[in-house]
């Protein structure tokens, strides 16, 4: 179960770096300009964008290096938790927005990140 979260951990926070980090240096304008899946900017500020961009990031340096460097490793699940929260966000953007398609891929983030929370709360906790 270990090894399981970590490599959903792994892959959620490279996932969230690259999404994160992109919002935080791509204009808005850009980000819209993308496609579909882009489109949700328009429901936000510039300013807005970009705080999503740098929590995103955050949450997936949280995700990693508390429990690598072995400092206050309860940050962890505590970092799935906030990705929960932007991820139910970007959810609900996008069923008010009738993307209805998108919504499945957060619905995956969701899963995925319940599950390293779930983890590390419980079961393979950085306790010991």
């Amino acid at each position: 179960m270990n090894v399981a979260l970590w490599i959903v951990t792994g892959l959620l926070a490279l996932a969230y770096l690259a999404g994160g980090g992109y919002k935080v240096v791509t204009p808005k304008a850009r980000i819209a300009a993308a496609g579909p899946s882009g489109r949700w900017v328009e429901d936000f500020s510039a300013g807005g964008v970009k705080a999503i961009g740098a929590l995103e990031v955050l949450a997936a340096l949280g995700l990693v290096l508390p429990a690598l460097l072995g400092v206050a490793p309860v940050l962890v699940p505590l970092a799935a938790v906030g990705l929960l929260i932007i991820m139910v966000g970007a959810a609900i953007t996008r069923l008010r927005r009738h993307e209805t398609k998108l919504v499945g891929v957060d619905l995956v983030y969701i899963v995925l990140i319940a599950f390293v929370a779930w983890g590390r709360f419980g079961p393979e906790a950085f306790t010991g």
